[in-house]
This record gives C-alpha cells, structure tokens and sequence, in this order.
C-alpha cells in the first residue's frame, strides 16, 4: 500500500455486505490508494477477483470493498486500486464487479 495512504481507510461492518472498507479522510479523486495483494486460486470465495490471466485471491484490506453499481473506486489490471472520486470520511469504497457479477443474479442493486 502506498505508505501515506495506509492510514486513510478501516474496516467495519457493511451497510451493503458483511464487512466494508470506509476512508477515514478525504482523499482526492484520482489518488491511488495501494495495490491488492493477490494470489492465484482455483476456488471461487468472496474475496475472488477474475481476471484475464485467471482467478486471484485478494489478500490485503482492499478485499473489503464491496460492490456498487455506481462505484468510487476502480481495480486496475496491475492490481492498483484508485479513487474514481473524491472520497470523504465515512465513505465506504465501492466497485463495479463487472459483468460477471451482474449476470450470476448476484447483484441487488
């Protein structure tokens, strides 16, 4: 995680799933909040990204950030995670899962 960011988020309970990662300051649209840490799997787990290379499991903070049709934060192919908006204390990070996710019928939004 990017060192002056590592303080900026907590994990707490969820209004939208289990548990959630919420910013703990402002931080500006743009920034790059860290990198996921991964590592490759074959099991499908809450914690699952999907990827073009295969199945990776999120192991850091960042696997907390549950999901939203209208998100604030975006991954990126190299892992990166980085605020789409500007996030204020008490946001909770938000992302798209992607296609994936809205044609498994997991999605209630």
């Amino acid at each position: 995680m990017v060192p002056r960011m590592k303080h900026c988020f907590q994990i707490r309970a969820s209004g939208i799933h289990g548990k959630g990662l919420f910013a703990t300051r402002r931080v500006n649209a743009g920034a790059l909040l860290g990198r996921c840490v991964v590592a490759p799997t074959t099991k499908q787990g809450p914690y699952t990204l999907h990827t073009d290379d295969g199945d990776v499991l999120v192991t850091c903070r960042f696997k907390y950030i549950n999901h939203s049709a209208q998100p604030n934060v975006a991954y990126y192919d190299d892992f990166s995670v980085v605020a789409l908006v500007a996030l204020l204390p008490g946001d909770e990070l938000t992302h798209d899962y992607g296609e994936w996710w809205h044609e498994s019928g997991r999605n209630s939004e």
